[in-house]
C-alpha cells in the first residue's frame, strides 16, 4: 500500500468523522429536545449504535457507492481525492451554516464533478444516480408519512390516557426509538465511506479481481462515523430539535421510528439515501398532526434548498479539486 493511498484512506475517514459530526443531530435532535437524555448521555447513546450497526446490516449501500455512481475503471487517487475534498468542504460550510444537509449526496456529488472532468458524462452509471436523486424526494416523504402515521396512530391509542402518564411511557419509548434511527444511521452512512475506500483498494489493485468490502476497512469505518458522533454538531441539533417542529417524547418517538424504518428498508436495497432527510420528513409530519402551524415551514423550505444544492454544489468543490491536484502532479 502507497503513502499516497494510506493518505487518501486517512482522508476518508476523516469524511466519515465529519458525517458522524455532521449528522450526530439527526441522532440525537429529538431525543435532547425532549429532554429524555442529556446531550452528553444522548451522544455516547448513539454512538454506541452507530458502531454496532455492522452487525445488523449486509454492505449493500457500500457496494452501490463504491461500483454503482461512477465507472469503476475510472478511478484513481485523483478522483477520490476530488470526491472528499467536495464532500468534506460541503460538510464544513453547511455545518457552520446549521444546515442539517446530506453528506451522503455530498459523497455522491463530488464522485460526480470529479468524474466528469476526467472521463465526461460517459463515466456517470445513470441507474445508480437516478435511484439516488429519486430517493432525494422519497426518503423524505416516506419519513414524513410514516412519522405522520405513527403519531396518528399513537394519539389515538392514547387518546384518553392523562398526559404525565402518556409522557412518562413515551420517555422510555424514545431511548428504543433514538437507539433503532442511530442503528439505522449507521447502517447507511457509514457504508458510504466503505465504499470509497473499497474502490479505491480495488483501482490500487490491492482487492483482486473481485470488488469486496474487506472487514477492517468496516470496523475502521463505523468507528469513524462512531467517534464523530460522539464529538456532534450542535449548531444542527438546534435546528433539527426546535427550529423545525417543537416536539413531546411521544412525537421524538414516532418521528425516530418512521425515519429508523425508512433507514432500515432503503440499506436492505442498498440505496445510500439521506439520514438527514428521512429525520427531516419523519419530525415535520409529527409536528403538523397538531396543527400545520406548529412547523416552521419557512425554516423547512431553507433545509429544502440546502438539500436541492447539495448534489451540485460538492460537485463543483470536487471539480475544482480534481483540476487542482492534477495541475500540481
Amino acid at each position: 500500500m502507497t503513502f499516497s493511498i494510506l493518505l487518501l484512506i486517512v482522508l476518508a475517514l476523516a469524511f466519515d468523522f465529519l458525517n458522524g459530526f455532521h449528522d450526530s443531530a439527526n441522532s440525537i435532535a429529538t431525543v435532547v429536545s425532549t429532554r429524555v437524555l442529556s446531550p452528553r448521555l444522548a451522544i455516547v447513546w448513539a454512538a454506541f449504535f452507530n458502531f454496532i450497526a455492522f452487525l445488523f446490516f449486509g454492505l449493500h449501500v457500500a457496494n452501490t457507492i463504491g461500483k454503482g455512481i461512477i465507472d469503476i475503471s475510472i478511478i484513481d487517487n485523483n478522483i477520490i481525492f476530488g470526491t472528499l475534498v467536495g464532500a468534506c468542504a460541503w460538510n464544513i460550510i453547511t455545518w457552520y451554516f446549521g444546515l442539517p444537509t446530506s453528506s451522503s449526496h455530498a459523497l455522491i456529488g463530488g464522485m460526480i464533478g470529479s468524474a466528469l472532468v476526467k472521463a465526461g458524462s460517459g463515466s456517470l452509471v445513470w441507474k445508480g444516480i437516478t435511484k439516488t436523486v429519486i430517493f432525494i424526494f422519497v426518503s423524505p416523504i416516506a419519513g414524513m408519512i410514516l412519522g405522520l402515521g405513527f403519531g396518528i396512530l399513537v394519539y389515538r391509542m392514547f387518546r384518553k390516557s392523562v398526559p404525565s402518564q402518556v409522557d412518562h411511557i413515551f420517555r422510555k419509548g424514545q431511548l428504543v426509538s433514538a437507539a433503532l434511527y442511530s442503528l439505522g444511521h449507521g447502517g447507511n452512512d457509514a457504508q458510504k465511506t466503505m465504499g470509497i475506500i473499497a474502490s479505491l483498494l480495488f483501482s490500487a489493485g490491492l482487492l483482486g479481481t473481485k470488488f469486496h468490502i474487506p472487514f477492517w476497512v468496516v470496523i475502521l469505518c463505523h468507528s469513524a462515523i462512531a467517534l464523530g458522533t460522539m464529538f456532534g454538531g450542535w449548531r444542527i441539533v438546534k435546528t433539527m430539535g426546535q427550529k423545525v417542529a417543537k416536539l413531546k417524547p411521544v412525537d421524538g418517538f414516532c418521528a425516530e421510528l418512521g425515519a429508523a424504518i425508512t433507514l432500515f428498508t432503503s440499506s436492505a436495497f442498498g440505496i445510500p439515501v439521506s439520514t438527514t432527510h428521512t429525520i427531516t420528513g419523519a419530525i415535520t409530519g409529527v409536528g403538523s398532526l397538531r396543527r400545520l402551524s406548529a412547523v416552521k415551514w419557512g425554516v423547512a423550505g431553507r433545509i429544502v434548498w440546502a438539500w436541492i444544492l447539495t448534489i451540485p454544489c460538492s460537485a463543483a468543490i470536487s471539480a475544482l479539486a480534481y483540476v487542482i491536484i492534477k495541475h500540481i502532479k
